[in-house]
């Protein structure tokens, strides 16, 4: 049974970091391309980041690009999103996800997600 636990989410006000972690099980987590995706209710899933089977190549949405990084750790079965100099638009709930593929920016590619964790970015 897959399972994709985030942490790390809360409370920060604007010009703060976070980091969270995605604690993945029960798959091989370096066969799977990881990402980042953000939601907002009544909105669209909306993609964040996204990193490589190794490691070694990263993308990420122009809205974040410079403020976040995504990272991995196969030997720990971890993903990361190191969050700095954050906005209040970037307030929603995050999730770590799992491509067997290459991985896009769009969910529907997807083959696993976690629950999310809360980011709440004030003013």
């Amino acid at each position: 049974q897959v399972q994709l636990v985030e942490s790390g989410g809360g409370l920060v006000q604007a010009g703060g970091s976070l980091r969270l972690s995605c604690a993945a099980s029960g798959l091989t987590f370096s066969l799977y391309t990881m990402a980042w995706f953000r939601q907002v209710p009544g909105k669209e899933r909306e993609f964040v980041a996204a990193i490589s089977r190794s490691g070694g190549s990263s993308y990420y949405a122009d809205s974040v690009k410079g403020r976040f990084a995504i990272s991995r750790d196969n030997a720990k079965n971890t993903l990361y999103l190191q969050m700095n100099n954050l906005k209040p638009e970037d307030t929603a709930r995050y999730y770590c996800s799992a491509d067997l593929n290459y991985g896009s920016s769009r969910p529907d590619d997807y083959d696993y997600w976690g629950q999310g964790t809360q980011v709440t970015v004030s003013s």
